[in-house]
């Protein structure tokens, strides 16, 4: 507590957030969490013996109950809407989803008669692209999310409720529209850049660059096709794609280094303020995504440290900036991206220099940055690893030999694709830098293929629980000691870290394998059977069924949920209605 008491008061106040969010405490119980948090809070005034010695204890507590209390208030009620399933609704958009095969989806904000309410958009894909200026009008399809039908399914209408979403609406038919007067400063910003990225559909370059482009600096993954999107995430790429930490300190740093050059040294501090507000402009001109106010808001508390001339404390830093986020909205605790940016930090600062310390001697800034950059990124991989395995069941070992090859050089695509977003949002045409660029990133996409392609490297459906996660996290730590010091002590400590986590494992396989099951599944319009024995499985599906789709969406899932080591995949007639198995009669129609 005496070396990081932030660190350990925001864990208090992020477990507080997790109790709340289990079990669901009534609105009574929450007045009276209020109530002994503040009695806690008068008694730290008081200067007593048992209250010196019990301090950290109780601060931990009220914390604890801060975190409680924030999150009852912060959670979503559902509302009774008296909303018919088709009905003529009035909407304007506040944010664009990525699209599937037939939708262009957007987060909109709806009023059907006299309710109003926030709601996911479904337009077909031939519609026009909608934008920020205009209200539209049309006939829509209105209904609620509907929860898994199995535990292993992801729980897409608890995902939209922790946004506040609790509808989605289905458009087919035609779409009017007329133009805002009432436009707020983050919708004109918005606009701003939806015309931004409009303007690089227009340049000359292969759609993959373009798409490229958006998504590296705009934050705009919307319109990726699905096989570039499968190479960065089969090459464990995917952060280099997405807008992250890395981002912000390459536009950070490169903006500090042109003011250093041109403003005198004493107006050092101004060039970090305003190095500062630069990032935090930029984050609000691609919509304040969660993962740029979570690295704008490190680095923010980090350089503040500096300003304040105080020793600049990493775990500081990213206790207080957790605090914050999380003070504003409870609910990104839960966000996957916010778990493993947060982590990737922990990771840096756990094993970034015992790592560096292996690698050569950087005795020149070319060097500084390639093995820099290769040890944070291992050290960032490792952190992130068990959270990775657990919320995606899988990883490719040619993730560990892609980032060695193409995140150092990643500095330098970034600062080219800035110039190029600068160049085209000021209608700023160089055919030849135009050119330049397109040949670079479709050189880049195609070494990112070419590492995805190592199916042999690459391992799906690996079963991971939380137990799992939490003792691979104990030997993520004792790795830290081996790296340091490799003696015969640290290393049996590690040994016998990994070894226990097999016997964890090994325990929950052999718990699965005694299971026996039958279900039913629904996927669309398709029914699936699946019957379990062991460690096996058989699918049935019918004959012109979608099988890429109920592959990706029913089986991997259902393998990793239950531990399978063979599944077989079987047909039945398009014509078949029922199916007898173990003297039971399924419905399959």
């Amino acid at each position: 507590m005496n070396k990081q008491p932030l660190l350990i008061l925001v864990i208090c106040f992020i477990l507080g957030i997790f109790f709340q969010d289990q079990f669901s405490l009534d609105k009574n119980f929450t007045y009276s969490v209020i109530g002994i948090c503040f009695l806690i809070l008068i008694s730290t005034f008081f200067k007593t013996y048992f209250l010196h010695k019990a301090r950290p204890y109780v601060l931990g507590l009220l914390f604890f109950g801060v975190g409680t209390v924030l999150h009852f208030f912060n959670t979503f009620s559902t509302e009774k809407l008296s909303v018919s399933s088709n009905e003529t609704i009035v909407f304007k958009i506040s944010k664009k989803l990525n699209s599937n095969e037939k939708n262009k989806k957007y987060e909109v904000v709806v009023q059907a008669g006299i309710n109003h309410f926030d709601a996911v958009l479904y337009i077909p894909k031939n519609n026009n692209e909608l934008d920020f200026t205009h209200y539209y009008k049309t006939k829509a399809y209105i209904a609620k999310p509907k929860s898994p039908q199995y535990d292993f399914q992801f729980n897409y209408a608890k995902y939209l409720k922790r946004k506040n979403i609790e509808y989605q609406c289905y458009v087919n038919d035609g779409i009017s529209s007329a133009v805002r007067n009432d436009l707020s400063f983050n919708e004109k910003i918005s606009q701003k850049r939806l015309e931004v990225l409009q303007n690089i559909d227009q340049i000359k370059m292969f759609s993959q660059t373009k798409e490229f482009l958006k998504g590296i600096i705009l934050a705009d993954r919307t319109e990726i096709d699905s096989q570039t999107a499968q190479d960065f995430n089969r090459s464990g790429l995917v952060h280099f794609l997405a807008i992250s930490g890395t981002h912000i300190v390459v536009i950070f740093g490169l903006f500090y280094f042109l003011l250093i050059r041109i403003l005198p040294l004493r107006f050092r501090k101004f060039a970090i303020i305003s190095s500062l507000v630069f990032i935090w402009f930029f984050a609000v001109f691609i919509g304040f995504g969660n993962s740029v106010v979570r690295s704008c808001s490190m680095l923010s508390v980090y350089f503040i440290y500096v300003l304040l001339q105080r020793k600049p404390d990493l775990l500081h830093s990213l206790a207080l900036s957790a605090f914050i986020i999380l003070i504003i909205d409870t609910q990104q605790i839960f966000d996957v991206g916010f778990q493993l940016s947060f982590l990737a930090v922990l990771g840096i600062f756990w094993l970034n220099q015992p790592i560096l310390k292996y690698l050569p001697k950087q005795n020149n800034w070319f060097k500084k940055l390639i093995f820099n950059t290769i040890s944070i990124s291992v050290s960032a991989q490792l952190a992130t690893l068990p959270l990775v395995l657990f919320y995606f069941h899988q990883f490719s070992f040619i993730s560990v030999v892609a980032n060695f090859f193409i995140v150092p050089f990643s500095e330098i695509i970034i600062i080219f694709s800035l110039l190029m977003t600068a160049l085209i949002a000021f209608n700023i045409d160089f055919g030849l830098v135009n050119i330049i660029y397109d040949f670079t990133i479709q050189m880049l996409l195609k070494i990112i293929h070419w590492f995805a392609d190592f199916d042999k490297l690459f391992f799906e459906n690996v079963s991971m629980n939380l137990v799992e996660v939490l003792y691979l996290f104990v030997v993520i730590y004792l790795l830290r000691f081996v790296i340091l010091r490799f003696n015969f002590k640290n290393s049996m400590r590690l040994i016998i870290g990994i070894l226990v986590f097999f016997i964890i494992q090994s325990s929950f396989n052999l718990i699965e394998y005694q299971k026996e099951e039958i279900l039913i599944h629904d996927f669309y319009k398709d029914k699936v059977l699946s019957v379990k024995k062991g460690d096996k499985a058989c699918f049935w599906i019918k004959e012109n069924s979608d099988k890429n789709k109920i592959t990706q969406f029913i089986i991997n899932p259902y393998n990793a949920s239950r531990r399978l080591h063979q599944t077989e995949i079987k047909t039945f007639p398009e014509s078949a209605r029922r199916v007898v198995c173990n003297g039971k009669i399924y419905n399959i129609n």
